[in-house]
Formats: C-alpha cells, sequence, structure tokens
C-alpha cells in the first residue's frame, strides 16, 4: 500500500487553470500579459543597467531600488513559463516537483521583496529624521548585510513549505484555480491531514509580511511626526514627496498580497474570480508599476535614463 501510494505520488501532476470560460479566446488574453511581461523586464533591466553604470547613483536609495527591481525581475521570471503557456499553447499541466519548485520561489521572492520594501523605508526614515548621519549610517557594507540578513531570512521561512508538501499524498482532483502554483492552493490538494502545513504558513506570513508592514507603518508614522514639525509647508510637502514612490510600491505590494491570504483562507466558491484578479495583480503588477514610478518620480534616475536613450 505505501509503495501504492508513493507511485501515485511521484506520478502526481497538477492542471493549471486560466480564465474558465473564455478557453477560445485564450490567445487574444496572452496579449497583454505579454506586454506586461516584456514591459516589467525592460524595466527593471534598465533600472540596474542605468544604477550599475553610473556612479553618481550608488546611493542608498539606489542601492535599495537595485535590490528591489531584481526581486521583481525574479518574480517575472518565475511565474512567465506557467502564465503564457496556458494561454499560448494551451499547456496545464504541471508536474508536482515543479509545482513544488515554483511555489517555494515565488514565495520566497515576495518575503524578499516585503523585506526590501522594509528596508526602503528605514532608508526614508534615516534620510529624513537623522539626514546628518544618514552616509554614516547606511554604509554600503550595511547595506549589504541587510540585504543578506532579508534573503537568508526568507529562505529559512519558506524552506520548510515544500518540504512539507513533499510529505503528503494527493489524489484528489488536482485542478488548481490559479495559472502557477502557491501554497494556499496546493496545500488544499492533499488527502493528508495539513493542520501543520496550514499553521505554519499562516505564522510564516505573519512573521515576515505581517512583520513588515508594521514596521514600515511605525517608520511612517515617525516621518509623519518629524514632517509636521517642519515650520515650512512648502518644506514639508517636498520631504513627503520623496517618499511617494516608495509608498507606491507599498501599496501595490501588500494590497492584493493581504486580500489574495485572506479569500483564500477565508473565502469561498463565490470568491474565485476575485482570487484570480487578485493572484495576478499580486504577481504581475509591482513588477511593471515599481519601474515606472520610480523612473517618473526620481529626477536624477529619469535624467540618467533619458540621458542613455538619447545616446
Amino acid at each position: 500500500m505505501a509503495a501504492d501510494n508513493y507511485t501515485k505520488f511521484n506520478s502526481a501532476m497538477f492542471l493549471l487553470t486560466g480564465i474558465p470560460g473564455q478557453e477560445d479566446v485564450h490567445l487574444w488574453i496572452s496579449i497583454p500579459f505579454c506586454l506586461m511581461y516584456v514591459i516589467s523586464i525592460v524595466g527593471n533591466a534598465v533600472i540596474l543597467f542605468i544604477i550599475k553604470t553610473d556612479p553618481s547613483l550608488h546611493e542608498p536609495m539606489y542601492i535599495f531600488l537595485s535590490m528591489l527591481a531584481v526581486t521583481d525581475l525574479g518574480l517575472s521570471i518565475v511565474t512567465m513559463p506557467t502564465i503564457l503557456g496556458i494561454y499560448l499553447f494551451n499547456s496545464r499541466e504541471i508536474s508536482i516537483d515543479t509545482c513544488f519548485a515554483q511555489l517555494f520561489f515565488i514565495h520566497l521572492l515576495s518575503k524578499i521583496e516585503s523585506s526590501f520594501l522594509l528596508l526602503m523605508a528605514f532608508d526614508r526614515f534615516i534620510a529624513i529624521c537623522n539626514p546628518l548621519r544618514y552616509a554614516s549610517i547606511l554604509t554600503p557594507l550595511r547595506i549589504a548585510k541587510m540585504g543578506l540578513v532579508a534573503v537568508l531570512r526568507s529562505v529559512a521561512v519558506i524552506l520548510p513549505l515544500p518540504i512539507l508538501l513533499k510529505r503528503y499524498r494527493y489524489c484528489r482532483d488536482n485542478v488548481l484555480s490559479h495559472s502557477y502554483c502557491i501554497h494556499q492552493e496546493v496545500m488544499k490538494m492533499a488527502c493528508s491531514d495539513i493542520t501543520v502545513s496550514s499553521i505554519y504558513g499562516l505564522c510564516a506570513t505573519l512573521l515576515t509580511v505581517g512583520l513588515d508592514l508594521l514596521l514600515i507603518f511605525l517608520s511612517y508614522v515617525m516621518i509623519l511626526k518629524t514632517v509636521l514639525s517642519i515650520a515650512s509647508q512648502v518644506e514639508c510637502l517636498r520631504v513627503l514627496n520623496t517618499c511617494i514612490s516608495h509608498l507606491c510600491a507599498v501599496l501595490v505590494f501588500y494590497i492584493p498580497d493581504i486580500g489574495l491570504a485572506v479569500t483564500h483562507r477565508f473565502g469561498n466558491r463565490s470568491s474565485h474570480l476575485l482570487q484570480m484578479v487578485l493572484g495576478y495583480f499580486y504577481l504581475l503588477v509591482p513588477p511593471l508599476i515599481n519601474p515606472i514610478v520610480y523612473s517618473v518620480k526620481s529626477k536624477h534616475l529619469r535624467e540618467r535614463i533619458i540621458r542613455a536613450f538619447v545616446k
């Protein structure tokens, strides 16, 4: 019996889902997805190239931005094969090991992005609340250590997820409701008791995304407290303007992330369309929007990009 279960586990396949009922127009639907991926990859690659080649941009804010761009590139690359495979080639099957690998990297990169957004909030906090010590606090070595800690924390938290899923048997109708694999979905396909995996997944989210969001909120409370003490209203608005790009990145990332987590844990079948929309928004929009927003709002970065293309 154990041998039969082991064979069934290893031969298991998951079926990914596009937009139900719209299979006839999947090819047309693939066009906006392709455009989003092209813009995301080119935009983040340009950001990385400009920051790397221009010594004047080797400052803490732009170093953190380059970290965010690398993470966004990773998210685009990890999700692109399955999403475009469904809409371009109607390729829905994914092996269980490939699925586990994809969900590991999706959750890992998401947690790393959350950590980098926290580091960028810390950067804004130091720049506004303690500008005289900005350069001495955020040294290149310290930034590298902070980035390494963020990555190692995410790996340590996410690594147990596929290991726990690997121990389960999968004997149900393994049709996933997304075009990619995520832990909340795959976990429900198991025939075994998933209590441990469910509790650990919730704790992992609270200890990473939840904690990061709380610290980002506290940093902006301190920023507002400092800014409101400034006598000049013009100067106050100028200082707050430096935070708009980061605030946009925070809202674009955390709102769909929290919404997707809530709908998966407490939603029902009627929320399936909402889950799909939040899922695509969560993985596709931040890599698309972040380079655009930072390029528009950052004068120095915008000038370097324009100068590079003019040349």
